[in-house]
């Protein structure tokens, strides 16, 4: 069992002895033949070493010569001391790599965990903010100095358009069309897609503009910069919608995310159209948003300026 934890793929492969030290070679082969990121082979090796620890405590058999009903007594173990079902699923599949590799070593016959499915965690409802309150907050903000100005431009769009924090933070100046009021963003996957500015937004942004050059470099694209001038960190981002909800007095922890949720529940509550909410949102899961590619922009925008509470004209 290995006992080098610091850095798990130090050394080149030829030096592990895959006998000796089977989940170290391993790791030295995604390290060096895989090219794996440091952060992922630590994860890696924790879980292997964790496993290969319970089993030396339960006179198990080595890792390398499992069986099934020995990893779904391990995984009943890890269930039993709350560890989630999204946790025990990341083990399982760290123990499947090992063994795809154990195979093609000609060390084993069959993977043990190839049949086995973690229990399942339950579903956590994201948290939102109610409609009202929300819009309640956001009319009446005062910004008063060149970041609120901007902080309030970043919390509008992020309400009105659903989007994920790398998302702002990634948008050019001219990303936005002002005219048609539509917004072209690189989601995960580097998929692009187009969502709407409501007019909220859109008319924070303009007052966000009307300033930015007091604060960025003449050569910056970004839409929102920091304090330095250039393109603002995901953390700064964070780190000001608190600071923003605490001088609103909101009374909760206002994050990127929670206002991509309340976008998402308040159009879908509103519309019902859960297949337009998802598609606004870009929904990472290829088998999913399939559904959705027959919708075209015109329809998604017919239901944003319907459904969205900052988006609707007052009359």
């Amino acid at each position: 069992m290995p006992t080098q934890a610091a850095h798990p793929n130090t050394g080149p492969a030829s030096v592990r002895d895959p006998v000796r030290d089977p989940i170290g070679a391993f790791l030295s082969h995604l390290a060096h033949v895989r090219g794996l990121s440091p952060h992922t082979l630590l994860a890696y090796r924790r879980d292997l070493v964790r496993l290969s620890a319970w089993l030396q405590a339960n006179d198990g058999p080595e890792i390398t010569r499992l069986d099934e009903s020995t990893v779904r007594r391990y995984l009943a173990w890890r269930h039993r001391q709350g560890i989630s079902g999204k946790t025990l699923r990341r083990e399982l599949a760290s123990l499947r790599s090992l063994y795809r590799w154990l195979l093609r070593e000609g060390r084993t016959d069959l993977s043990p965990a190839v049949g086995i499915r973690a229990p399942k965690s339950p579903r956590r409802l994201p948290a939102t903010l109610d409609a009202d309150r929300l819009c309640s907050l956001l009319d009446h903000a005062e910004a008063t100095d060149l970041l609120m100005i901007r902080d309030q431009a970043m919390i509008e769009l992020f309400y009105s358009s659903g989007l994920r924090l790398a998302e702002l933070v990634a948008i050019d100046l001219g990303d936005i069309d002002p005219r048609e009021g539509e917004l072209e963003v690189i989601g995960k996957g580097a998929k692009t897609r187009r969502v709407p500015v409501g007019t909220k937004a859109r008319e924070a942004i303009q007052d966000w503009l009307r300033v930015r050059a007091n604060l960025a470099d003449a050569a910056e694209p970004a839409l929102f910069v920091s304090r330095r001038g250039t393109r603002i960190h995901p953390r700064t981002v964070e780190a000001r919608l608190a600071h923003w909800a605490r001088e609103q007095a909101a009374g909760t922890h206002l994050h990127p995310h929670l206002l991509r949720h309340s976008f998402a529940s308040h159009l879908l509550e509103s519309s019902g159209d859960l297949r337009a909410v998802q598609e606004l949102l870009g929904h990472a899961d290829l088998s999913t948003t399939q559904i959705y590619t027959h919708l075209d922009f015109q329809h998604l925008a017919q239901v944003y300026d319907q459904a969205h509470p900052r988006a609707r004209k007052k009359t």
